[in-house]
């Protein structure tokens, strides 16, 4: 039986079966309904923030934070992320300037930051890249310094914390995928996290083709709402996430037990005072005996699924090409090129994880 990279976390199916039974009494499916408001309140006690606002799916999230800021001109971002990043910049009429990470988690080099900081430079929007935090404190110093939002790309981040903060409460927003793959997922979906309660109130018009109550568009909004469907999953998922992750914890062990100290072979870092959450494990072969893609094809005709993951790096892109900035980002290039997302998610077994790592090692 293939061993897919990841996959799909999901309730028992009578707890999903109550959860939903009440909608066909109601017929409420959509339009900020009772699950979906039950779902926001939920996820603000997890988080410790004053709101979230739900969305169909995490891109949507992304773009009406950028839009619900007001953003223009360049955003300092990286490049090693998955496309959706960049590309809800893009759409937004904004440049993305592309920061290089740094080799130890592979999140923003935050030394290299305000190098790039212009007179047209509006937010820094970095990526805690595989649950991985970025730094913090720096960003929000040099943002402080500069005058500039912070708004993180957190879709691999959901139940991280950092001495005991949620990811969800650094910068001025934070934007969660709640997406099947996801270590907390509603099908498809996602949300944003803020302490703004302006920007919250701006948010809920402008997913809603920027209606107010009185069938006023005072946006030119769109249609992001999250269905009743959507967020039922999300209540039922939410109930064992704390579970979810012990899974995940056990089968990256199992990795860790066999390729640590592995020459050639550089496993997920840990991070200090960081809660994390395994939402991925990334393992970079660098004068390992086989080169990434070679493993990655020992491991396919295995039936076994593994991702290089992010590959290639965003600035690469044809659709970027024009910012030529392809050769400025030396770490991310490099690293893309020797990463390997191992499969990763609950109920992998140590039986099954040995497997996969018999087949790297002989």
């Amino acid at each position: 039986m293939k061993i897919n990279v990841t996959r799909s976390s999901m309730p028992p199916f009578e707890d999903y079966i109550e959860e939903i039974r009440d909608i066909w009494d109601s017929r409420y499916l959509t339009n900020n309904g009772p699950k979906h408001q039950k779902l926001e309140e939920k996820l603000e006690e997890y988080f410790g923030v004053d709101h979230v606002v739900l969305f169909t799916n995490g891109h949507l999230a992304l773009e009406f934070m950028i839009e619900g800021l007001d953003l223009k001109g360049e955003v300092i971002t990286t490049p090693f992320t998955f496309a959706s990043t960049t590309n809800s910049l893009f759409r937004k009429g904004i440049t993305p300037v592309f920061c290089d990470i740094n080799p130890i988690d592979y999140t923003i080099d935050v030394d290299k930051i305000e190098a790039l900081i212009t007179e047209k430079t509006t937010a820094i929007m970095p990526v805690h890249v595989y649950g991985k935090l970025c730094d913090t404190e720096k960003i929000q110093e040099i943002a402080d310094k500069y005058n500039l939002r912070v708004i993180y790309d957190a879709a691999h981040a959901f139940g991280v914390f950092k001495k005991g903060v949620s990811s969800a409460a650094f910068g001025d927003a934070s934007m969660f995928s709640f997406h099947a793959t996801k270590v907390f997922n509603t099908i498809e979906g996602g949300c944003v996290a803020t302490n703004n309660s302006d920007l919250a109130k701006k948010l809920n018009t402008l997913k809603n083709f920027g209606l107010d109550a009185n069938a006023n568009c005072v946006y030119s909004g769109g249609n992001g709402k999250m269905s009743e469907f959507q967020a039922a999953m999300g209540l039922c998922n939410l109930k064992y996430l704390d579970r979810e992750i012990a899974l995940r914890r056990e089968a990256a062990e199992g990795y860790v037990s066999r390729l640590n100290g592995i020459k050639g072979i550089k496993l997920p870092p840990v991070q200090s005072e960081v809660l994390d959450n395994y939402s991925y494990f990334p393992v970079i072969f660098d004068g390992y005996k086989y080169s990434r893609d070679e493993v990655a094809q020992r491991l396919s005709i295995n039936d076994i699924g593994a991702r290089k993951y992010f590959y290639p790096t965003v600035n690469s892109f044809t659709c970027y090409a024009h910012l030529q900035q392809q050769n400025t980002t030396p770490i991310s290039t490099s690293i893309a090129e020797k990463v390997l997302t191992l499969p990763l998610y609950a109920g992998l077994s140590r039986e099954e994880t040995d497997m996969i790592c018999d087949i790297i090692l002989s």
